[in-house]
Order: C-alpha cells, then sequence, then structure tokens
C-alpha cells in the first residue's frame, strides 16, 4: 500500500513512492498502445488516422483533467501531444499494412 506524501520519512520512501507511480503510469501508457491497432481497423484514410477535431477535443479534455488534478494545463497538454504523435505514428504503421 503506497505511503501518503506526509508521511514519508526519508528522502528514500519519496523516491520509492514516486518510482511506483511512475511503473503505474508507464504501465497504463503500455495498455493504451494496445488499442493503436485496434484502432486504425475501423480508419479509412491516414487523415482520418490522424483526426485533428479528435485530437483538439482530447486537448480541451486533457487540460480541464489537468486543472481538476491540480496541475498546470500547459504541460499536460505538451506530454499528450508528444504521446499523440507518437502513437498517431504507431497507428499509421499499423494502417499501412
Amino acid at each position: 500500500m503506497p505511503s501518503p506524501p506526509e508521511d514519508c520519512a526519508a528522502l528514500d520512501d519519496v523516491r520509492r513512492e514516486i518510482d511506483h507511480i511512475d511503473r503505474q503510469i508507464i504501465s497504463l501508457l503500455g495498455r493504451r498502445s494496445h488499442y493503436v491497432p485496434a484502432a486504425a481497423r475501423f480508419k479509412t484514410s491516414e487523415q482520418h488516422v490522424a483526426a485533428p477535431e479528435r485530437q483538439a477535443a482530447m486537448m480541451r479534455s486533457r487540460r480541464e483533467w489537468a486543472v481538476d488534478a491540480g496541475l498546470d494545463p500547459a504541460v499536460i497538454e505538451d506530454i499528450y501531444r508528444r504521446l499523440i504523435d507518437y502513437f498517431i505514428q504507431r497507428e499509421l504503421e499499423h494502417w499501412r499494412k
């Protein structure tokens, strides 16, 4: 069970918890990546893969979620833009097959 930040007694405790959270984040990104080839099956063109209108809607919601979580929405948008660029490239590879 993770320790709340205020219960950490030493820097090593904080680092251990951060490592645990980062492992979960990376695992979730791995799970997300499995949906990329699934999405490619439903796309009819490379433009449809990029889906700029979907990207814009995603950015709006991710920014809102960031605010709700007490995070800087610009930073979260930057992270998601990089993730989306990566996943679009992977989806294009699957789509072209």
